[in-house]
């Protein structure tokens, strides 16, 4: 599995952008580009997986190293 690379601030971040994002798709369906809403979900599942395919090709991690 993928290891953690993405902190708590950074989680909690990511899964309320995502929700909100998610949330507009069903409260706005009269949008006319209302599929990009559908980008929430990246921010959600990355956000719930504490990891991140970025940051590991980026080699950036917000979650403190584990001693």
């Amino acid at each position: 599995m993928l290891k953690k690379n993405v902190g708590a601030l950074d989680r909690a971040l990511r899964i309320i952008v995502g929700l909100g994002l998610l949330a507009g798709f069903f409260l706005n369906p009269d949008a006319a580009y209302r599929w990009l809403y559908l980008i929430g979900i990246i921010p959600l599942v990355t956000g719930l997986m504490s990891s991140c395919p970025l940051y590991t090709i980026f080699g950036l991690r917000t979650c403190p190293l584990k001693k």
